[in-house]
């Protein structure tokens, strides 16, 4: 790079720090080695012939061993030599040490699959109070069940499938109390029977596909209660829409009617959103609620998806990441499931051209009480730097400030050395690792090591974490809804730990309350619709409220499952 682009780059980072107050200047820094992390991400070749070689990895935040500490799961790939043999590098799971490091305790806990491994996510599926591991393969995918030993055994008979499997989500569709399998695969392709053909881009030869390959049909698993799934894809009325490309999943209540809805992001095809009708089946809304195509009448490369109530009205909306020169698109949410893009309104559209987006949440990282965005950014054609004008192979990830009016502000140049760092960045999972309050980000980069970013901003904002623990076999009470009251202004949250891309998040659910010293009210509204208030919490504590049931302030990081 050129010494006007290093000028170009100091300007708007001292222009943002004249703007923006100290308080809520941000500092990601790059903690992964001194965490011990020693994650490197495997995807095939560097000419990147295959498409399966330029779409992995996820990861997850989760505590497998309830010992009150965030853990790490890192999904891995392959080379298409090793895939062949199951020889890869194999997956990786980290237990916090509880001081800001990591131990591989893969091979006791025995979940190193050396397949090609995508993303994966977390659900307890038999309420035994033990999170359970779904990973998403090129190839079977493997369903990993906690034994609350810091063991697991592998039980995917019934839920492996032999697909190109991408996101997945545990929910409740039916309100039985358990949770059921969504697993979202891209398309059909055999590494020994590739395209006969010569596809390029801009005049460069490139791997084919997505255009031009069969989608490969989505899964969808209903709970029996016993450690087994029953295929529902067909009954449930998925199948009809589900040939699509896809990649992003988030399973949230978007017209809140009280039920759990699926939204699908899909490349190059258009999105889908499954409207719960409470019998058992979905129907496809997506063109009627303004979330299948941009506000061009487009269908865009979605990529990853979150959902967070933007504008603090008490709907969710929806950002989705897309290719290079889509812009990524930001949905509004009108209250009743019906969306608008307002994507170049609120200042996304030029800021993203550029990109190519994956990994992706909404989350309050000052903790002033509004929502902002992070992205993870990379492309996928090793040629892009050298070929294809205004763009790179590696890129910067992106943090997207929330101005508390009608504006989105992409602040990454001045978030700190570890948001200026360069990759080709895929899934993205958030959680508190540390136990600080604030919320960190780990990053799955391509064929390369990963990124633990660590929030250190300062702590001048406050803070509230809930963390819920349901009665029967939803014992994290996924699809529950907190609303918390601070200062005069209402925050809303699910409790879904399923979003960004190929990963899965911290289940706690996060609150900035700015400079307010109390939380004045937390009300939960669990999956069974029920309510249950908490009249007043002080700031800067854990919250942990039982259904039905006490609940307690303590500290990060406490040991809460005790009765």
């Amino acid at each position: 790079m050129d010494f006007f682009y290093y000028r170009r780059v100091l300007a708007f980072a001292l222009a943002l720090a004249v703007l923006l107050p100290e308080s809520v200047l941000p500092q990601f820094t790059d903690q992964t080695k001194e965490a011990h992390i020693a994650f490197q991400h495997v995807a095939g070749g560097a000419e990147k012939k295959h498409i399966v070689e330029t779409s992995g990895g996820g990861a997850a935040f989760f505590d497998y061993d309830n010992d009150g500490e965030l853990d790490l799961y890192a999904v891995n790939g392959a080379t298409v030599n090793t895939y062949r043999q199951k020889s890869g590098p194999g997956n990786v799971l980290y237990r916090n040490q509880g001081n800001g490091t990591f131990a591989d305790v893969t091979v006791p806990a025995g979940v190193g699959d050396r397949s090609w491994g995508m993303g994966c996510t977390v659900g307890d599926i038999d309420g035994d109070g033990y999170r359970d591991l779904y990973v998403t393969n090129y190839g079977p995918n493997i369903l990993y069940r906690n034994q609350g030993n810091g063991t697991f055994v592998d039980i995917s008979t019934g839920v492996a499938g032999n697909d190109y499997s991408s996101s997945a989500a545990f929910f409740d569709y039916d309100g039985d109390g358990d949770l059921d399998l969504y697993v979202a695969n891209y398309l059909i392709y055999d590494f020994d029977a590739p395209p006969d053909k010569i596809c390029t881009y801009e005049g460069i030869e490139i791997f084919c596909g997505p255009q031009g390959l069969p989608g490969a049909a989505d899964l969808f698993y209903r709970n029996n209660g016993d450690n087994t799934f029953t295929d529902v894809t067909r009954p449930s009325g998925i199948s009809w829409a589900n040939r699509y490309y896809g990649l992003g999943v988030l399973a949230e209540d978007f017209d809140n009617d009280g039920d759990t809805d699926l939204f699908v992001a899909n490349d190059a095809t258009p999105n889908v959103l499954f409207d719960n009708n409470r019998d058992g089946t979905f129907s496809e809304i997506g063109l009627k609620a303004g979330v299948a195509y941009n506000e061009y009448g487009e269908e865009e490369a979605g990529m990853g998806v979150s959902g967070g109530d933007y504008d603090g009205d008490g709907d969710l909306d929806l950002y989705i990441t897309h290719f290079f020169r889509e812009s990524n698109t930001f949905y509004l949410n009108d209250g009743k499931g019906h969306f608008k893009d307002i994507t170049t309104q609120i200042g996304l559209e030029e800021p993203t051209l550029g990109m190519l987006g994956w990994g992706t949440q909404f989350f309050d990282y000052d903790r002033d009480g509004d929502l902002d965005l992070f992205v993870a950014n990379g492309h996928v054609y090793p040629q892009a730097a050298s070929t294809i004008a205004g763009t790179s192979y590696p890129q910067r990830n992106q943090l997207i400030r929330n101005d508390g009016g009608n504006r989105l502000i992409d602040i990454g140049d001045a978030a700190g050395p570890g948001m200026a760092l360069k990759r080709v960045s895929r899934g993205a999972s958030f959680g508190d690792y540390d136990n600080d309050g604030d919320v960190d980000i780990f990053v799955v980069n391509l064929d390369e090591a990963s990124t633990l970013l660590r929030n250190d901003f300062a702590p001048v904002n406050n803070w509230l974490v809930v963390q819920l623990l349901g009665r029967g076999p939803n014992r994290d009470a996924v699809g529950a809804k907190i609303r918390l009251l601070a200062g005069g202004r209402s925050q809303w949250r699910t409790a879904n730990g399923a979003s960004s891309y190929l990963s899965y998040n911290d289940m706690r659910i996060f609150f900035g309350l700015g400079r307010a010293e109390r939380a004045d009210e937390v009300e939960v509204t669990w999956p069974d619709g029920t309510r249950q208030t908490v009249p007043a919490a002080p700031a800067n504590k854990l919250l942990v409220i039982r259904q039905n049931g006490p609940y307690v302030l303590t500290e990060m990081g406490a040991d809460i499952y005790a009765e």
